[in-house]
């Protein structure tokens, strides 16, 4: 996390007038078995995308909920960002996206046998979205749902 006097004026403004939300309690399951017998998929807020998908819309007021399906077969090099946050320097997520978004690494893991798999594909989000309310209350269910449904036990979260 940056100092307040490293971003611009207007990011400044928006992150002291910015309403944080507070979830409590925090929403957490226990791994009910060993890591190496679960399916790993990455949920990131880095605004990745496979060339052939549309981008993020980054013109929404409150930004774009929706997410991508990334498949598992993916390698990181592909990877096109459409974060639309001012607030931090992407230079190092395009330059490995692996930063943002370990796609490589988890086929690593699993090829390690320090997880048994990964799932058929994995999740991306934009990231930065200031009105989450849909989010929260529609889109995260749902993809909650797709991952159940492809079997994954364990979300590695990387937020960005």
């Amino acid at each position: 996390m940056g100092h307040m006097s490293e971003f611009s004026m207007p990011v400044r403004f928006f992150l002291k007038a910015y309403r944080w939300r507070r979830i409590d309690p925090v929403p957490w399951t226990p791994l009910q078995k060993p890591l190496a017998q679960c399916r790993l998929a990455l949920v990131s807020s880095a605004g990745f995308t496979v060339p052939s998908q549309e981008p993020f819309d980054e013109s929404g007021r409150g930004g774009d909920p929706s997410f991508r399906r990334i498949p598992s077969e993916t390698w990181a090099n592909v990877l096109v960002s459409s974060h639309r946050s001012h607030s931090f320097d992407h230079g190092g997520m395009r330059r490995d996206p692996n930063l943002a978004f370990p796609i490589d690494r988890a086929r690593e893991l699993a090829a390690s046998g320090r997880i048994a798999s990964v799932g058929r594909h994995h999740l991306s989000f934009m990231g930065s979205i200031t009105a989450p309310g849909r989010l929260m209350g529609k889109i995260a269910p749902a993809a909650a749902r797709e991952l159940v449904a492809d079997g994954v036990d364990v979300a590695m979260l990387v937020p960005v």
